[in-house]
């Protein structure tokens, strides 16, 4: 018979805790921990043989059997006085009421004395593990809340003075953090904050003959004034940066900053540095690509080259230099097209300082990548959510989030739309569209996110491309966030109904239900051993009334297929009791393409 421990520990403690492996036949042991605080965590499993416990069942076996154990309880006793001699004090006591019984020869009560709970624990303590082995410790990230659940609410800085002709400023965007914080936003995301390149500058929509006054594209790292570490100076200054982390901390959000690892030609590392970039025949550099789109503007590092641990050590003091700043939280630019040793490397180094940093990975690629990528260290990832539109496309991405292997390591973030991504389903589908999408990501995950925008609905296109009309990467742009037809309301309504149910704070929990229509996903979210439970309808129509039938999930709460339960519509306030598993629903996207339930035992309606 084979017993093992569950070790684990902080990986800055020099102790390990213990808990005993439990039986659960045919050969599988579980245990479980709690970790007291966030942090790199060590675990692993310690086995050996276990003699007196197969001694112990060798003489229960017989005994039942009705088979002679004279001699085996003669070997039970030598075990035990053999352990007896070099046991220690606190066992003695338990091994010696053993060992006396046994002398009685009395079958029936040796049988008995040697199972008992105070003889295996004292046995425990003090023999020798036989043949002991142990795994090699694994690696365990306990995270903070935030890196499950959080609503994201991206801007560019330099839009926020309400001036087309005025360059925002952090002080603009200090401003308007009690309205974003009042929509339920709990983080507040920059793209690059740093100087802007001039060579190769792109105009706007993204044209190769910038205007004079033409601002150029965040992405573009670096200029005289500065690179990584330095702020965009029409910004402010780094203690006006200061100032808006203070100010958002104190509105209850928090600053993320994106990581991009590109350089604008005029960056200081091209001059400083030359051995961290791949040169070519002419002495130039090749740009940024990704058919059909060309960044002439941005320059890549070369992360395998002679400069390789010179560069990588300089990025890595880039996130530490901005954590030092009071960021917590990194949204990372493609980062599938980096190695994966340098993440799970800086990763570390970073987390080994500040085990409360977030790492968002922006990696829209294969999904083995992207799940990779969670496994090297990234808190949470974009999706290929933001092209998901039909029924059966959402059910399967979620299924596999939620109810394989990948539930155990990858965080999905649901953004609806990003500045490089306008979404085809967004632009031709007016408010409704802009609705659904919402409802689908505050619901379906735990972590989900806007580029301001969408909450005005604001969807033109380049033609026939996925992406904004008068690019924000270009250009300064204004938005009327009071504008006639926008979703504010609804998308506060979503924050609160997050915040109180928390169900709706992962991704983990889902379960579809038939709605016997196409056109209409039914899905459902509750706590393991919730009495409550979330119901979300959704028409993923933004044209059309969808109606549906569907089944109310009277089962969950052992009900028959007549039985009762009380709803709460938690978009309108109202309640109601709905008898019989078949229910209908109405959904009009003129009005509300969705619907969220309470859904509770009829005791339970408040």
């Amino acid at each position: 018979i084979m017993a093992g421990e569950l070790l684990w520990k902080a990986a800055d403690e020099n102790d390990w805790a213990r808990e005993p492996l439990a039986h659960l036949g045919n050969d599988r042991w579980q245990a479980t921990f709690t970790p007291r605080r966030i942090g790199r965590h060590l675990c692993t499993v310690e086995a050996w043989r276990d003699d007196y416990a197969s001694l112990c069942h060798e003489i229960e076996v017989k005994h039942k059997a009705g088979v002679d154990i004279t001699l085996e309880l003669i070997e039970a006793r030598q075990y035990l006085e053999a352990l007896n001699a070099k046991a220690v004090p606190c066992n003695t006591t338990a091994l010696g009421k053993a060992i006396a019984t046994l002398q009685d020869a009395d079958v029936a009560a040796s049988v008995h004395v040697l199972i008992a709970p105070a003889t295996v624990k004292a046995v425990a303590a003090s023999a020798e593990r036989a043949f002991r082995v142990q795994h090699p410790p694994l690696l365990l990230d306990v995270e903070r809340p935030q890196a499950e659940f959080a609503s994201w609410y991206e801007l560019f800085p330099r839009s926020q003075s309400g001036d087309a002709n005025r360059h925002g400023t952090f002080d603009d965007v200090i401003a308007r953090l009690p309205e974003i914080r009042a929509m339920g936003f709990d983080v507040l995301y920059f793209p690059p904050i740093h100087p802007i390149g001039k060579k190769n500058r792109k105009g706007r929509n993204n044209i190769l003959t910038p205007a004079p006054d033409d601002l150029g594209s965040p992405y573009a790292i670096g200029s005289d004034e500065g690179g990584h570490d330095a702020i965009h100076p029409q910004l402010g200054t780094l203690d006006d940066f200061r100032r808006l982390v203070a100010a958002a901390s104190e509105n209850g959000l928090e600053i993320a900053l994106d990581f991009a690892i590109q350089c604008s030609p005029d960056h200081p590392w091209l001059k400083d540095h030359p051995d961290w970039f791949k040169w070519r025949p002419d002495g130039s550099i090749k740009y940024a690509e990704n058919p059909p789109k060309k960044y002439q503007d941005i320059v890549n590092v070369d992360f395998y080259g002679a400069g390789a641990p010179e560069l990588w050590a300089a990025l890595r003091d880039i996130v530490l230099y901005w954590a030092g700043e009071g960021v917590r939280i990194f949204r990372v630019d493609n980062p599938h097209t980096k190695p994966l040793p340098f993440w799970q490397w800086m990763i570390d180094e970073v987390r080994g300082r500040h085990p409360d940093v977030i790492f968002l990975s922006e990696a829209f690629t294969r999904p083995k990548m992207m799940y990779r990528l969670a496994k090297v260290g990234f808190s949470q990832s974009y999706t290929y959510f933001t092209w998901r539109n039909t029924k059966q496309e959402l059910t399967d991405d979620l299924v596999e989030l939620s109810t394989t292997e990948v539930k155990e390591f990858f965080r999905p973030n649901f953004f609806v739309n990003t500045p490089d991504i306008n979404p085809y389903f967004l632009q031709t589908s007016g408010r409704p569209g802009f609705l659904i999408r919402a409802a689908l990501a505050a619901t379906l995950s735990g972590l989900w996110g806007v580029y301001s925008g969408f909450e005005v609905c604001e969807g033109a296109p380049l033609p026939g491309r996925e992406e904004y009309l008068d690019s924000e990467k270009y250009e300064i742009r204004i938005r009327d966030r009071n504008a006639p037809g926008n979703i504010v309301a609804e998308i506060t309504k979503l924050n609160q109904l997050r915040r109180a149910n928390p169900a709706l704070q992962s991704h983990l929990g889902v379960t579809f239900y038939n709605a016997f229509n196409d056109q209409i996903l039914l899905y459902g979210k509750r706590l393991p051993g919730g009495e409550d439970m979330v119901l979300v309808a959704v028409s993923l129509d933004p044209h059309d009334v969808q109606e549906a039938t569907f089944e109310l999930p009277l089962w969950e709460w052992k009900l028959p297929d007549h039985g009762s339960l009380y709803v709460e519509d938690l978009m309108r306030g109202h309640g109601a009791v709905w008898t019989g598993k078949l229910q209908r629903v109405r959904l009009d996207p003129a009005d509300l393409p969705f619907a969220i339930w309470r859904v509770t035992l009829p005791g339970g309606a408040p």
